[in-house]
């Protein structure tokens, strides 16, 4: 139609990027960490800056575009290295590289993985700019809120103007030990690429209400709300205490409660999944989610807290006891897992073994002990160690029992949840410790259901306990040795120098 404008085709439109600094070589894992901060800095800005202008009505001069940072290393020899330790070296010559996202989140994480390599391998690490597109979502901050249609403002789609998250490459290729190569033909260093670990940072802010930032590196899931009041107080009363370690707590909403005598109020609207973190120096904190129920929800949750690296994460909540000699409220330490989750058997092969992790079980036991005072013999009166079954039907109990009912009693099975099997083998795939202490809530093959009078004393007088324990094991796991806990039975034939 006459007098109608249209904007100008893409194509005729320049790319225009912000100036790249050169590579640099760096000897010392503080400096490379820097440098890796400024560009990343100066590459969310430039998008943030021009995102800003358009939106105010500046018409725009092309396809804005900037890219993650990324850090490599090469090496010639098959150089020998301390095997004892399961990360922070490679076995081959080659390339190895990663692109980096927020640096500022993951500084102590990647100056002790940067120099772990710096000192096992005597070679220097290159920083630089890599040739992945940073997506604007992931550029714009956490707290960052557009008013008004974006698209209405820039008079197309957004895609045509940004980059924005492309799914074709945000994957789990890596972990999963599946097909993966760079463009360059470098192998990979990291575990997670940067827009893997951006989309995750972005979806645990959803599910969670609070920030990545407040995320500790012991991590307790549940499945009750229970469990979570119960989190609270004891919070309360580490924080009232001096000589706990603990400095703060924070609750959905991104609460911050730093002081004893603090009202501990928190968003009134929960979300799905909601969190709350007690805080410790350098992130040796525990927080705390409550997954919900179900398979489904434990996968989710754990593919995303997966990328801030925690060195442990356990699973206390509520199970079906399977066996008549167990009484409610005793406790099973999984030893074993029977997946009947589904959720997880495209990423990891149901006959894929679950293994228990000494180091795990062990502060486990020693918790459950601790607390209640049992040890030796006596402690099997309370806890029995076994098979832990998960299956994906809330009311398996209502199939014909010649089908799960018989293959429990075949798998051994001492009891059964929804989401203790997914855990596991998520921190399995994910290289991350796990370990599973639940408590027996009912018994339906034996005809003990809970009955509301039941469960409320039930509840009064068995969670405290069972999240004590819980506790006490993170405690115990915080104080090992890093390189006693990350197991090597968790890492594959070729396995990534990033932890």
């Amino acid at each position: 139609m006459s007098g109608t404008r249209h904007p100008s085709p893409l194509a005729e439109l320049p790319l225009v990027s912000p100036p790249q600094a050169p590579d640099e070589l760096f000897n010392e894992a503080e400096a490379a960490v820097a440098d890796l901060q400024k560009r990343y800095r100066a590459a969310t800005g430039f998008l943030r800056r021009h995102f800003a202008a358009v939106m105010r009505g500046r018409p725009p001069e092309g396809r804005y575009r900037a890219f993650y940072p990324q850090v490599s290393l090469t090496t010639a020899s098959f150089a020998k290295v301390d095997s004892r330790l399961s990360f922070g070296h490679v076995t081959e010559p080659g390339v190895y590289e990663t692109t980096i996202t927020r640096p500022d989140l993951f500084e102590g994480y990647l100056i002790q993985q940067l120099g772990l390599l710096i000192q096992n391998h005597g070679m220097p690490i290159r920083v630089g700019t890599s040739d992945t597109p940073i997506p604007l979502h992931f550029a714009m901050g956490e707290d960052a809120h557009v008013e008004g249609s974006i698209e209405e403002a820039l008079h197309r789609p957004l895609r045509d103007i940004f980059d924005v998250p492309d799914l074709n490459t945000t994957d789990d290729h890596i972990v999963n030990g599946t097909a993966w190569a760079s463009p360059s033909g470098a192998r990979p260093l990291a575990p997670f690429t940067a827009q893997r670990i951006d989309y995750s940072l972005a979806r645990l802010a959803h599910y969670t209400a609070t920030s990545a930032t407040h995320f500790q590196n012991h991590v307790v899931f549940t499945n009750y709300q229970f469990y979570m009041d119960e989190f609270v107080e004891f919070a309360r009363r580490a924080l009232a205490d001096p000589g706990s370690g603990y400095e703060a707590f924070v609750g959905p909403g991104n609460t911050v409660v730093g002081r004893a005598g603090e009202a501990m109020e928190f968003a009134g609207r929960l979300p799905q999944m909601p969190a709350f973190h007690l805080i410790r120096p350098r992130n040796s904190g525990i927080s705390m989610v409550n997954i919900g129920i179900g398979p489904s929800n434990a996968k989710t949750i754990t593919d995303h807290i997966a990328v801030l690296r925690p060195h442990v994460w356990l699973m206390v909540g509520h199970c079906a006891g399977l066996r008549n000699s167990q009484s409610l409220g005793d406790y099973v330490l999984a030893h074993a897992y029977m997946r009947e989750d589904h959720v997880l058997d495209d990423d990891l092969p149901v006959w894929v073994p679950i293994p228990p992790l000494a180091e795990v079980q062990v502060a486990l036991e020693n918790a459950v002990a601790e607390v209640t005072g049992l040890a030796g013999y006596e402690l099997k009166k309370i806890m029995r160690t076994g098979t832990v079954a998960t299956i994906d039907n809330r009311n398996w109990e209502l199939v014909d029992t010649r089908g799960p009912v018989a293959r429990l009693s075949q798998a051994r099975a001492i009891a059964l949840d929804m989401e203790s099997a997914t855990i596991a083998a998520n921190g399995f795939r994910f290289r991350v410790p796990y370990g599973t202490l639940l408590c027996v809530s009912d018994k339906p093959l034996h005809g003990e259901l809970k009955l509301p009078g039941m469960a409320t004393d039930f509840y009064k007088r068995q969670v405290a306990q069972h999240l004590r324990i819980g506790i006490r094991a993170m405690e115990a796991l915080r104080d090992m040795p890093l390189e006693k806990l990350h197991s090597r039975k968790l890492r594959s034939f070729d396995e990534t120098a990033f932890l």
